[in-house]
């Protein structure tokens, strides 16, 4: 009886830790990024990620010393992308934008957006619904 009951337990807690583990690729704005560190970055696209639960975008921008950064840019999901008029085909590798958002706490490359501006002028919202922005 005392084995059934330890395996029982055993076997609820395992179950519960498994039941609670969440998806290491979805995290809340403020886990990595900085509201209080904007970010404006104008460069060339290099790669879109169209891909859930975030989309990537992937521009170099160059600096006034002739350096080029690569930075990583996350928008949100595709599905509320589309919604706010943003398609994949509106980042053709080297169209030039402008980059409006938030940088990484790490320090490195890596960005939150906010909003995106295209060259024929048109401009979209991207971030997520739990970050800082221009709703």
């Amino acid at each position: 009886m005392r084995i059934t009951l330890s395996f029982l337990t055993a076997a609820v807690l395992i179950a519960m830790t498994l039941a609670m583990a969440h998806p290491t690729a979805h995290h809340a704005f403020a886990a990595e990024f900085d509201a209080n560190k904007p970010v404006e970055l104008r460069g060339t696209v290099t790669r879109l990620q169209w891909t859930n639960p975030h989309s990537w975008l992937y521009v170099d921008v160059p600096a006034s010393d002739g350096t080029v950064t690569a930075w990583a840019i996350e928008f949100g999901a595709p599905y509320s992308l589309m919604q706010k008029g943003l398609r994949k085909t509106d980042f053709p590798i080297g169209v030039a934008v402008v980059v409006k958002g938030f940088r990484a706490k790490s320090g490195k490359a890596v960005a939150n957006a906010s909003s995106v501006s295209l060259p024929n002028g048109r401009g979209f919202y991207t971030g997520a619904d739990d970050g800082p922005g221009e709703k």
